[in-house]
């Protein structure tokens, strides 16, 4: 909205004969960015045209990104092509943002078209655009190609260039080759921290996690701080169930906050996975406290509860200890989205004094049962043994939908039958042995 009221006051002060920077152009471009108002471009370009301002190179690097990130590639191009009007020379920059957008999309093709683009064009490559080439490469002998490139160019070795290296090798499988990159003699000491962060994501995600946690030790050990995307992977692809105090010790490692509640997430579910609740519901008091947000709260345990729907049967029983502790000790009332996940897990579990408890937690929160929790429930008894219930149950669920009944069918297909299928088994194993024991 803030952009949007920026574009109207330039509109006003343009009605008043007050003329607009080009710099405070580009601070709306900025702003246009950084809150996802990648649409308003065109209103902003229109705007150019129309007050006969003179845009310049970074103008139109910033537009053609604007339109990118909308996947408006025509666009793009059209801007491109409108760069000649202006008298503009297009530089490296703009094209790598269109490169960029390409390999965002996985579309190889349309990257491969900006290289050539470029070449018809005499525009020279950048580190930028080794970055971007060498990044995405699909094999060792592409790496190699567009590395030899670079020396013969002279186009200089950045940190980006290390970084694509690193990760170029990782997805080739390259992993010892991956490793080689932060012995080179020639990064900068500043730069080096990062590019070894970068290596110890590469490692982590490549399943070699003793060798990431090995390399962060290194680092740490060296005076240098891990990078927060890193601390980020190596809790995402921790999986042991010991030395916890790793994880939380990687937590540290992360100051912004942001970065902090996103890895703070990653460890409790890995807490609740590996039914370390005492530890979970710590970190959840600690997220609570930092927050200040029930809403953010509840979409954190809706994800939890999730995870414990999706696991064993016996998961079941953390869930439930988490629900309380939730009340208890966090003092927050559980939301449908986690109930239901709850419910699911007394389905899975056929546990019918679970799923009734469920059933009145949902009256405790204050919370009207729908169709899907009506639906959920009638599995639930179904499942765990309780058919009268669940034929009580089921005249109150509305049968409107076609969607509803099929459930309904496939639920009573699913549980009744399978039941029905068992007893007949008993029957005929128990005639059978009456049989022989009459003959006997």
């Amino acid at each position: 909205m803030q952009v949007h009221l920026a574009l109207d006051i330039a509109d006003e002060m343009s009605e008043a004969g007050l003329s607009l920077s080009i710099e405070t152009l580009h601070n709306i471009l900025y702003a246009s960015e950084e809150s996802y108002e990648y649409n308003l471009v065109q209103r902003i370009y229109d705007w150019i045209c129309r007050h006969n301002l003179k845009p310049n190179c970074e103008t139109f690097r910033s537009m053609i990104s604007l339109s990118v990130k909308m996947k408006d590639f025509s666009r793009a191009y059209a801007m491109l092509d409108d760069m000649k009007k202006f008298n503009i020379t297009s530089t490296s920059s703009i094209y790598n943002t269109l490169m960029a957008g390409y390999f965002r999309e996985g579309n190889l093709g349309g990257a491969m078209t900006v290289l050539k683009l470029m070449e018809s064009e005499d525009v020279k490559p950048d580190s930028h655009t080794f970055s971007y080439l060498i990044g995405n490469c699909n094999c060792e002998e592409d790496i190699t190609m567009y590395h030899e490139e670079m020396k013969r160019t002279g186009v200089p070795f950045t940190k980006h260039i290390y970084m694509a290296l690193i990760n170029a090798y990782a997805a080739c499988g390259q992993i010892e080759k991956a490793k080689l990159v932060v012995l080179d003699t020639g990064i900068p000491v500043n730069c080096l921290n990062e590019i070894k962060s970068v290596l110890v994501s590469a490692l982590a995600s490549s399943g070699m996690m003793s060798d990431a946690l090995n390399l962060y030790k290194e680092i740490n050990l060296n005076g240098g701080t891990l990078e927060p995307k890193a601390a980020i992977s190596l809790i995402e692809h921790y999986k042991s169930d010991g030395e916890l105090s790793i994880l939380l010790q990687l937590l540290e490692e992360l100051h912004d906050v942001d970065y902090w509640v996103d890895g703070c997430c990653r460890v409790v579910l890995h807490f609740i996975r590996h039914k370390q609740l005492r530890s979970a519901v710590d970190l959840l008091k600690q997220l609570k406290d930092k927050l200040h947000d029930d809403l953010a709260m509840e979409a954190i345990f809706g994800e939890i509860f999730c995870v414990i729907a999706e696991r064993q049967p016996t998961d079941l029983q953390i869930g439930l200890a988490l629900l309380q502790a939730m009340k208890d000790e966090l003092g927050l009332t559980p939301s449908r989205k986690s109930l239901d996940f709850l419910l699911t897990s007394c389905v899975n579990a056929k546990d019918l004094q679970n799923s009734l408890l469920i059933w009145s937690e949902y009256q405790a929160a204050g919370l009207r049962c729908n169709v899907l929790t009506f639906l959920r429930m009638y599995q639930a008894l179904l499942a765990s043994g309780d058919p009268k219930s669940a034929k009580s149950l089921l005249t109150k669920i509305p049968k409107d939908d076609p969607h509803v009944r099929c459930i309904i069918k496939a639920c009573q297909v699913t549980y009744v039958q399978s039941t029905s299928s068992k007893t007949k088994t008993k029957t005929k194993t128990k005639a059978k042995t009456k049989s022989k024991k009459n003959k006997t």
